[in-house]
């Protein structure tokens, strides 16, 4: 069995995403660092993530626990395609609302984020898709760690973050651009006086 500590995958993105950057700062052969700083945004809600999604919520002497990867035990996998069947199976409705609100909440900010780092995500549609990409492959490298459950409502849960993230997103950009128009015209009103 090969355990995997929540320090080992936090460094190992890290580095993919220091190499993914420099790689992309050497072809550009500039670094822009405005749009550093928005992408930044992403590598937090990707680490914080991968942190709720990879490792048991559960403490043991106050250290999170490790990802366990077993291959004699990751078949069958633990797979649910059937959306809402166990949505609700919980033993608490502590437990039941940490899956739903936890699910939910952690796609916001990919809903915030993403149309702010992509031109292209330019409608709600294109965003909810991303973040529902983002998720079905958070769900399929779920597969192989047998402690871990990959699961349709998980993505359903996900992509409804994302899309209340883009909401977020388009009324605050929308209230921006209007202010700035009502601020333009109000200068050009000045200036013909």
């Amino acid at each position: 069995m090969t355990e995997i500590s929540l320090l080992q995958a936090e460094l190992l993105l890290a580095l993919i995403w220091l190499i993914c950057r420099i790689v992309i700062w050497v072809r550009q052969r500039r670094i822009d660092w405005k749009r550093e700083a928005v992408l930044l945004l992403m590598y937090v809600n990707l680490a914080v993530i991968l942190r709720f999604v990879f490792f048991p919520m559960s403490r043991m002497n106050g250290r999170v626990q490790p990802l366990r990867f077993d291959p004699s035990k990751a078949f069958p996998f633990r797979l649910n395609l059937i959306p809402f069947v166990h949505l609700l199976e919980y033993d608490s409705k502590k437990d039941l609302l940490l899956n739903l609100i936890g699910n939910t909440a952690m796609f916001i900010p990919s809903g915030i984020v993403l149309p702010m780092i992509y031109k292209n995500l330019n409608s709600f549609r294109k965003v909810i898709g991303a973040g529902a990409l983002i998720s079905l492959c958070i769900e399929i490298l779920q597969l192989p760690f047998f402690e871990r459950a990959t699961d349709v409502d998980d993505l359903l849960l996900n992509t409804f973050g994302a899309a209340i993230g883009c909401l977020i997103y388009m009324l605050v950009h929308k209230s921006v651009k209007r202010k700035r128009e009502n601020h333009e015209d109000g200068i050009s009103g000045n200036a013909a006086l």
